[in-house]
């Protein structure tokens, strides 16, 4: 199992999300949770892809942090 860090962004209207540890791997949605719900069909959907492809699946490498100032 995969676990990767994935941004969401609140736009005008609705939300977008990406991976930044899969390049071009994204998802929109009206609300946060349809995003993110969308965004694992995507994930699962890119990995495939690259598995079928006999691409190597990514490492997850990018982390993030709340950090007060």
């Amino acid at each position: 199992m995969h676990r990767y860090l994935v941004i969401i962004e609140e736009a005008d209207g609705n939300y977008s999300a990406y991976a930044p540890d899969l390049p071009g791997c994204v998802a929109t949605g009206r609300t946060r949770e349809e995003t993110e719900e969308r965004m694992r069909e995507a994930i699962a959907f890119h990995l495939e892809g690259l598995r079928d492809d006999g691409i190597p699946v990514p490492d997850a490498r990018t982390y993030a942090a709340h950090i007060a100032v």
